[in-house]
């Protein structure tokens, strides 16, 4: 696309935060609403796994099937639609062209309800033909397709919002979502559960359900803040310089041809789990005597229990990844080289930074960590190890595919991102052969890692990033991490001596002495050697003041 190469009209000289500001900012909003959004979605999980008794792996399976299929018709009802409007948005308001960015805004929402209308009908009525013949799945995949219809307008809004770089409408829209369909799929669960006895495919049905009033609450949200502001959007757009002439067809058609890759990305991780769900069960009954009750309880472990623990860490890298793609489109826009390198250099620095001590922190709390949530599993346990290190090369793809889209490497983004589902799709069969459960989480991880790989060599070779800086910092902060990794599980394991394992109360309280110590261990390590002031700049001075270290 040629757009990227217009210079803006150079305004009045204000002083604004610095492009490494705004990005800490925005990731520290989306981090947040990331992070409290999906810890809520892993806390419910200990009454609501209770609650089901002795069906609880089987209502587990049939939940993560059903949100499996759904996340991909997510993608197909939001198209990578939000995240075009707002690499677009942030495109004209670079150019101060605040109107352009506001008539696109309003135009795309005709589209998107009726792509959730469509989205909603065809999973309604093709669920019968995509239940693989269990009866059970047909009604928790329907009343999933009533969400559809708000998800798409709930999504635009927040891309409209991170265009101009305010991310905060988006992370509380991203937490009120989740605490509203939280509180009705519990307060449903309970009911039909425990007060009047109901079956557990009734209890997933109306769990499920919960998605729907949760983009409601969204929904409501993001319409109170875009009241709030209407103001300074206005004053933004009266004084906009109206240089640009596009007609509301060009403009559709432009997020229309960005939206490609954002879908296709976006769409990938949906294809790993899809290709999980499908192959597993066929793989293990062909190679194994394992009942088909026992392939699916693993299935759970992996797929269900696992991943929803693991994405809590990688939303952390999906926030970072919301937050560099209107900063790095605005750089490409304005021809600053020098300043995209620097930007891609800081969002990766950023991610080691947070993402090495999470993921190594989270292995090495597995054992409490898995018998909190969901009660002491030997296999369950071990495979959520797994998984945590595996969230590294998840959490490293979701950005670098950010990146590239953000400077306009759309059709690189999709090319490297078909090469890793490839290497997933070879390595399936004999890593679920030999290593059963673990089989798919280690191909998804390898897969993913080939693909960061090619989208780190390309940056580099296309903006010549910083790599001794960024090495340095890589190295400093592996070894941080590895000191807290060990430090934590010696925490864990000496505590397994003395303390009943498998109690939740005893689980607790090792997970926060153990969370709370590998965290000053790494801070601690991090401040005092001056690396995080290369991370997170004058907020590292106010950290050391805090924790009083010189």
């Amino acid at each position: 696309m040629s757009e990227h190469k217009v210079q803006p009209n150079q305004g009045p000289t204000v002083s604004e935060p610095t492009a490494k500001e705004k990005m800490l900012k925005g990731s520290a909003w989306m981090t947040a609403g990331s992070i409290f959004s999906r810890v809520l979605g892993a806390i419910y999980i200990i009454p609501w796994y209770g609650w089901f008794g002795a069906d609880k792996l089987q209502a587990n399976a049939l939940y993560t099937k059903g949100y499996t299929v759904y996340s991909l018709f997510i993608m197909i009802a939001t198209a990578g639609i939000p995240s075009a409007v707002a690499k677009q948005v942030a495109y004209y308001n670079s150019l101060n062209e605040y109107q352009v960015g506001r008539r696109l805004f309003k135009k795309t929402m005709y589209l998107m309800f009726g792509l959730g209308l469509f989205s909603a009908a065809l999973l309604w009525f093709i669920s019968p033909l995509i239940s693989q013949g269990d009866p059970r799945m047909v009604p928790i995949y329907r009343s999933l397709a009533v969400a559809l219809i708000l998800i798409p307008v709930m999504s635009l809004a927040r891309g409209f919002f991170q265009g101009y770089q305010d991310m905060a409408p988006s992370a509380m829209s991203q937490l009120v979502e989740q605490f509203v369909r939280i509180v009705y799929m519990l307060a449903a669960t309970y009911l039909i559960m425990r007060v009047f006895k109901g079956g557990y495919e009734l209890g997933v049905v109306h769990s499920t359900l919960g998605a729907f009033f949760g983009a409601i609450g969204g929904l409501v949200l993001l319409g109170y803040y875009y009241l709030r502001h209407r103001r300074r959007f206005d004053e933004l757009a009266d004084s906009s310089a109206n240089v640009v002439e596009v007609s509301d067809g060009k403009l559709i058609k432009e997020v229309i041809y960005q939206s490609i890759p954002f879908i296709f990305v976006s769409i990938s991780m949906t294809l790993y789990n899809l290709l999980d769900q499908a192959t597993f069960q066929p793989i293990m009954q062909w190679m194994t005597n394992f009942s088909l009750d026992s392939i699916n309880a693993q299935y759970a472990l992996f797929a269900g229990n696992a991943n929803k623990l693991v994405m809590i860490i990688v939303s952390l890298a999906i926030a970072m990844a919301s937050t560099a793609i209107p900063l790095l489109t605005e750089a490409v826009t304005s021809g600053d080289i020098a300043g995209t390198r620097d930007q891609v250099t800081d969002a990766l620095e950023l991610f080691f930074f947070v993402m090495l001590p999470c993921a190594l922190g989270m292995a090495a709390v597995a054992r409490p960590l898995y018998v909190l949530f969901y009660s002491y599993d030997h296999l369950g346990i071990f495979i959520m190890s797994v998984s945590a290190y595996t969230a590294l090369a998840l959490g490293l793809f979701s950005l670098m595919s950010a990146i590239l889209q953000g400077v306009y490497e759309n059709r690189m983004a999709i090319k490297y991102t078909i090469v890793g589902l490839i290497v997933k799709v070879v390595l399936q069969f004999p890593m679920t052969t030999l290593l059963h459960g673990y089989g798919p989480v280690l191909a998804t991880g390898i897969g993913m890692g080939v693909s960061c790989y090619l989208m780190l060599r390309f940056i580099n070779q296309k903006f010549g990033l910083e790599l001794g800086r960024l090495l340095k910092s890589f190295n400093q902060m592996a070894v941080f991490a590895l000191i807290m990794f060990v430090v934590v599980l010696l925490i864990v394991f000496v505590s397994g001596l003395f303390l009943n394992v498998q109690n939740r109360f005893f689980a607790v309280l090792v997970l926060l002495v153990a969370v709370g110590a590998g965290a000053f261990v790494y801070a601690g390590l991090a401040l005092k050697t001056r690396v995080a002031d290369k991370v997170l700049g004058s907020k590292a001075g106010s950290l050391r003041r805090v924790l009083r270290i010189k």
